[in-house]
C-alpha cells in the first residue's frame, strides 16, 4: 500500500504563489508516474500536471507556463509550484501516483484563491 500525504495548501490572493508538496511512503523512483489533479466546486477532477518516469512533464493548457511539477528523490516528495494564481485555480488538489500498475491518491488539500 502506497500512502501519499499532501501539504502546502491554503489561502492566497489572486496573482500570488503557492507550492504544494506530496510525500510518498515509497521511493518515487519506483513510480511510473507522479501527478497532480484538482477538482473545483463545480467541476470534475482534472489532470493538472504529470511527470512520467523518463519523460517530459505534461501540463494542462490552463496551467501551462504558470505551474511546475517536480520530484525530489532524496525526500520522496513531488511538488507543484503554482504562480500567478487566479480564482479559477481554486479547489481540492490531489496527489496521484502509479506504482506497479496500481494507482494511488492522496487525501487532497484545499487551495483557495481570493480575488
Amino acid at each position: 500500500q502506497v500512502q501519499l500525504v499532501e501539504s502546502g495548501g491554503g489561502l492566497v490572493q489572486a496573482g500570488g504563489s503557492l507550492t504544494l508538496s506530496c510525500t510518498t511512503s515509497v521511493s518515487i523512483s519506483t513510480a511510473s508516474a507522479l501527478a497532480w489533479y484538482r477538482q473545483g466546486p463545480k467541476t470534475q477532477r482534472e489532470l493538472v500536471a504529470i511527470l512520467i518516469n523518463g519523460g517530459e512533464p505534461y501540463y494542462s493548457d490552463s496551467v501551462k507556463r504558470r505551474f511546475t511539477i517536480s520530484g525530489d528523490n532524496a525526500k520522496d516528495t513531488v511538488y507543484l509550484s503554482m504562480n500567478s494564481l487566479t480564482p479559477e485555480d481554486a479547489g481540492m488538489y490531489y496527489c496521484n501516483t502509479e506504482v506497479r500498475n496500481l494507482m494511488y491518491w492522496g487525501q487532497g488539500i484545499q487551495v483557495t484563491v481570493s480575488s
